[in-house]
């Protein structure tokens, strides 16, 4: 069942402010890396001021440690509670009420140096943090149930690009001689408080998710209207239809919740295929490259590490939206799977380059490339898809719980590799991406046999060729061919 896929003004106008909290995200991940020498004076400065005397290197470090990291745990509370808001409040009024922390936060990081308070800046980065977990579900849920069954993996990667153009943005501006500086390093970290404006502005102009209007509110008309605008047509039968098949199907199930997504046969596979995917974004070694490039460029022997940093930043902006334009072409499984494979080879080549690196000075250039191709990779699949797959693998009743868990595997993941990564290199030196090497080619196996290729389907055709599985039981269905076969497409495609 393929539906018409027409990009109308209102429709792109929804999307975008959608994706100003993807952005925010992105800007948020990024932001703090550049001015961390900068930061880490102010807090000795604090630490003197109040006790009179220089802090620990030790308690620097805990410190540092806690504010980069505290993001990440407000991200993993934030992502769990995305379905306490979702069907409470809606899609659209969710986005709307979760401004209010990144209002908050702005205000804590920005009057921290002013109030002499480190503990305000990483109270800060905790409450940004919650936000970014709650629009890391809010975005890819809203923007996939507003769009054309034909154009969803498209607009889908727009929450991805969202998030490159938001680190690239923090790259910039962190730049000394633009915010990163002593003086203006506050306004850099309270900036994610314009967004948050333009976005409050503008979501009241946007329409509400129709499919959260019919199916879980049961306002027909007034979800045909939304319909109608978003579409540019009054033909709009054949989505009605679709969400009405949605609404009898979720009618015949009871509640979803978190925990009967692991205890339902129906749900059991989907949330396994949803959980590896966000694990295989995280596990793949990307954070590693981004939280230490600039070492890493420093060790290959650029002169200027910081904007070989920012070159790798353009790489994955313009690699997000090479995505963008073929991935309903070519279908989601193919690009991750290729994705995958190419970064595991651009793995293979840093690991060789840094290995070789004293003995060869020319391996500085193959390392600057391996780390470029790594990033290229990353955004033609494994950066974009896991993000927006999740919503299509489940129908309307149990994507919010299936959107809060993977988010809470996608921001727990990203925890652990910004934690532990610096030991493990210190531990294996240059061969720490043979670790990643190892994961990437697991992640790709697990994907060839087990992830289906939802291109072109509804959602509750995605979602009835996991029921027949759990029916017919794992085994005799694991295959995505099997799922291809199935729903009458070439799996080739």
């Amino acid at each position: 069942m393929e539906c018409s896929g027409k990009v109308t003004p209102q429709l792109m106008m929804a999307v975008g402010t959608a994706v100003i909290g993807s952005l925010q995200f992105g800007y948020n991940t990024g932001v703090i890396n550049a001015p961390q020498i900068i930061i880490e004076n102010f807090y000795n400065e604090t630490w003197h001021s109040r006790f009179s005397e220089d802090i620990s290197q030790t308690t620097l470090t805990a410190l540092w440690s806690l504010s980069v990291a505290i993001f990440s745990v407000g991200g993993m509370l934030g992502s769990f509670s995305v379905g306490l808001f979702v069907n409470r409040f809606g899609r659209k009024n969710s986005m709307l009420m979760a401004n209010v922390l990144a209002f908050i936060a702005a205000a804590f990081m920005g009057f921290s140096k002013l109030a002499c308070s480190f503990e305000m800046l990483i109270i800060g980065r905790f409450i940004i943090g919650l936000y970014s977990g709650l629009s890391t579900g809010f975005v890819p849920l809203y923007v996939e149930e507003i769009s054309p069954t034909s154009l969803r993996g498209a607009l889908g990667t727009l929450h991805q690009l969202g998030v490159v153009i938001g680190i690239l943005l923090a790259q910039v501006l962190g730049i000394e001689g633009v915010m990163g500086n002593s003086t203006l390093w506050p306004v850099l970290l309270s900036i994610t408080l314009l967004p948050a404006v333009l976005q409050c502005i503008l979501l009241p102009l946007c329409p509400e998710s129709p499919r959260y209007l019919l199916i879980n509110c049961n306002e027909e008309s007034k979800a045909r209207s939304i319909l109608v605008k978003l579409r540019g047509t009054d033909e709009v039968s054949e989505d009605m239809h679709e969400m009405k098949e949605e609404s009898q199907q979720m009618m015949r199930e009871k509640k979803v919740t978190i925990l009967e997504l692991f205890r339902s046969p129906s749900y059991r596979q989907p949330i396994f295929v949803a959980i590896m995917l966000q694990l295989s974004q995280q596990l793949s070694g990307i954070n590693a490259v981004f939280y230490y490039s600039t070492g890493i460029f420093h060790r290959a022997g650029v002169s200027q590490p910081v904007y070989a940093t920012i070159g790798a930043g353009l790489v994955n902006v313009a690699f997000t939206v090479v995505s963008l334009f073929v991935v309903e072409r070519m279908g989601r499984r193919p690009l991750h799977l290729i994705g995958l494979m190419g970064m595991a080879i651009s793995a293979v080549f840093l690991t060789v380059a840094m290995a070789l690196l004293d003995h060869f000075s020319w391996m500085s250039y193959i390392s600057i490339v391996a780390i470029f191709s790594f990033v290229a990779f990353f955004e033609i699949g494994p950066g974009p898809i896991p993000w927006f797959i999740v919503a299509e693998l489940f129908s309307q009743g149990p994507r919010p719980a299936a959107i809060a868990v993977a988010g809470f595997s996608n921001w727990s993941a990203n925890f652990m590799v910004g934690m532990g990564f610096q030991y493990v290199e210190l531990l294996c030196g240059p061969y720490v991406f043979i670790i990643f090497t190892v994961l990437l080619l697991g992640f790709f196996v697990f994907t060839y046999f087990k992830v289906p290729e939802t291109k072109g389907r509804t959602f509750d055709e995605i979602s009835a060729g996991f029921r027949q599985s759990a029916g017919h039981g794992a085994d005799k269905y694991s295959a995505p061919e099997e799922f291809n076969t199935l729903r009458g497409e070439d799996p080739d495609l």
